[in-house]
């Protein structure tokens, strides 16, 4: 026999033996659902139920009492996988029969290979995720760089769950930061990148941004001093005196773009005002500005898909914000908000009330939300007639809808409330099935221990800087761990442990909580890191080649020891893991399994021989159950994108 999901078929028993106890002692109770959990001592046995404790209440009897008279109904049935039924305290325990349990479990992951414990769902959906969507500003910054591991890690549980999952990237060339790029590209005179075109790109904009800000607070500091308004003096000028102090820092860092960008910019009169020219003559699709902003985003786009190539992320589709913004599809959205009651026009101003669309259609319960909470207006077209981000992402929004059943945008949480907001626009909409099936992955940030990161300063630290630290710390590693092998060999090896390091360490705690960075972490080959469950896999492995032949005889109830039935047991259990990690959108689940399974196997290696074992039917029982742990390794490790390597 061979099942894919080895623990729910022992479950299955466990809850037709207590349905079965239920009817024959108390035919005339009804219960909801028959409990059964885990107990935290497999002494206890494999599954327990607290259903005693419920029936307790309502028919006035001991817990203890009940489950005794449960128990002796079942031990007059006969079960294939249940060895015995105990009663504990109240509880009723189920024990699995470890051999017979072994054999299947072991038996079903030889057979299914990689295909084992990726369960099927029974409502395959059509499902977008949209995730990384970093803005062609600059490079990809390691506080951005949890976005496409989440979202990667996302897609594979998905596809593997059974849905239809379709990857895509929205590229936010629309707005005044694309528009301060590409003003500052041309100053240049359109130059050729010298180094990788996105690293290039952030130059530009960083420079830009600060020269183009000094000249607007010079103004406005003139204009202060005017008025006689000493208040706004004292506040222009302490934001000047940072900015002057951003220039000297960028000054030093980038010298040659800052020499030409200052003195060209330096030209204009009037560089804000040049600046949201270039941006209104964007969003109304003016042929030239289209061709300036989208050669300069294309180019800082080339630098994404080399970095995401590295980590093996691709997308099925590049979406821009301005396909939507030169369609009607924004305007059609706009249109449709102003017929509705919850649109209001404030000096020139289009509006969007958040808080009355929630409290007339009755929606805070449904969102989670409290009724005494206040969501915020939103702003969906500015007085001098552009729009804003959230108004073109409803457009956008629809569109994925039109070509899925379920969206999810794996955006930050700092974006909750643009994210609650954008939902609140589909009920208003009366799109209210698209709403319920909008799901809002949120995830907390990335801190690095000492270093303050900032954008404006040009002061972060690149995702490709990380990668190239993890590869490099990776080589010396391997080099001092395994000094046999060729230089080829060792470089290979570093790469594919250093990008694991960085995608474990980036899904292996859960989304809203952050992650703090440190390299004696990232890098751990001893628990909870990528090359520490890599090097265990290539250390299952090492001991199947060794094997030389098949197990042949093969005697499963020979692995009594505790170690082998605890490994056994997180075998079988993969698959139910699996399904929690997909059904409920935690990656960090399967992180959390895989160190698990290693750490046990560890222990494992480390306490109880294998080839050497006797007799022989207990060292192929053995080698069976490594192989198994292998198998279920690598596509714990699959799922999250990390290379299963097989030597190390």
């Amino acid at each position: 026999m061979v099942s894919e999901n080895p623990f729910g078929e022992f479950r299955r028993e466990c809850e037709g033996a207590l349905g079965y106890a239920l009817e024959k002692v108390l035919p005339e109770i009804r219960v909801a659902a028959l409990p059964l959990s885990k107990p935290p001592n497999i002494e206890f046995g494999q599954l327990a139920s607290s259903l005693c404790f419920e029936l307790a209440k309502k028919l006035n009897q001991k817990p203890q009492a009940l489950a005794e008279q449960l128990v002796k109904a079942i031990d007059k049935v006969d079960f294939s996988l249940i060895a015995k039924v105990s009663s504990v305290g109240g509880y009723v325990n189920f024990h699995v029969d470890f051999a017979k349990f072994s054999a299947l479990t072991l038996a079903s992951i030889r057979q299914l290979g990689y295909g084992y414990g990726f369960l099927k769902t029974a409502k395959p959906l059509k499902v977008i995720i949209e995730h990384t969507s970093v803005n062609p500003l600059h490079p990809i910054h390691i506080g951005q760089a949890r976005n496409p591991m989440l979202g990667d890690a996302l897609a594979r549980i998905l596809q593997s769950r059974g849905h239809a999952v379709s990857k895509h990237y929205y590229i936010d060339d629309v707005g005044r930061q694309s528009s301060v790029i590409a003003y500052g590209y041309v100053k240049l005179g359109k130059p050729q990148p010298d180094e990788k075109a996105d690293h290039f790109v952030g130059k530009i904009y960083t420079v830009t941004s600060c020269i183009v800000e000094i000249n607007r607070l010079k103004k406005a500091l003139v204009m202060a001093k005017a008025v006689g308004d000493m208040d706004e003096v004292a506040r222009v000028n302490k934001e000047l005196d940072d900015w002057v102090s951003i220039a000297a820092e960028l000054k030093e860092k980038f010298p040659s773009i800052f020499d030409k960008l200052l003195a060209k910019i330096s030209e204009d009169e009037n560089p804000e005002e040049e600046i949201n020219k270039l941006n209104r003559a964007y969003e109304k699709g003016e042929p030239a500005a289209k061709a300036l902003i989208r050669e300069v985003s294309e180019l800082c786009l080339e630098g994404f898909r080399e970095t995401q190539k590295r980590v093996e992320v691709f997308y099925d589709s590049w979406d821009w914000e301005s396909d939507f913004v030169w369609s009607s599809q924004v305007s059609e959205v706009l249109q449709r908000l102003k017929a509705s009651p919850f649109v209001f026009s404030e000096g020139g101003v289009l509006e969007f009330d958040a808080e009355k669309t929630a409290r007339e259609l009755q929606l805070k319960a449904k969102l989670g939300l409290s009724e005494a909470h206040e969501i915020s207006p939103l702003t969906l077209v500015r007085a001098d007639g552009t729009t804003l981000y959230t108004t073109r992402d409803v457009a956008y929004t629809l569109w994925k809808f039109s070509r899925s059943e379920k969206v999810i945008n794996v955006i930050g949480m700092e974006q909750s409330l643009a994210q609650l907001q954008l939902k609140l626009l589909l009920y208003a909409l009366g799109y209210g099935q698209y709403a319920e099936n909008f799901v809002h992955f949120a995830y907390n940030l990335v801190t690095l221990p000492g270093y303050k990161m900032s954008s404006r300063r040009g002061r972060y630290i690149t995702f490709d800087e990380v990668l190239d630290e993890a590869v490099e710390r990776a080589y010396e590693e391997v080099s001092k761990r395994s000094p046999s092998l060729t230089e080829a060999e060792k470089r290979k090896i570093a790469s594919f442990v250093g990008v694991g390091a960085v995608r474990y360490a980036l899904v292996d705690v859960d989304a809203s909580k952050p992650v703090v960075f440190t390299w004696d972490r990232v890098l751990n080959f001893e628990t909870n890191s990528a090359p520490y469950v890599q090097y265990t896999h290539a250390r299952a492995c090492s001991i199947l080649r060794k094997a030389e032949k098949q197990p042949e005889t093969p005697a499963f109830e020979l692995l009594s020891e505790r170690l082998e039935r605890e490994l056994v047991l997180a075998l079988a259990g993969f698959p139910e893991i699996f399904v929690e990690a997909a059904d409920y959108l935690k990656p960090n689940l399967i992180a959390d399994y895989v160190n698990a399974l290693a750490d046990k196997f560890n222990t494992f290696y480390n306490a109880l021989p294998v080839l050497k074992a006797e007799p022989l039917g207990l060292s192929d029982a053995r080698v069976v159950l490594t192989d198994a742990i292998h198998i279920v390794l690598h596509n714990a490790l699959d799922l999250i994108g990390v290379v299963a390597p097989e030597k190390m």
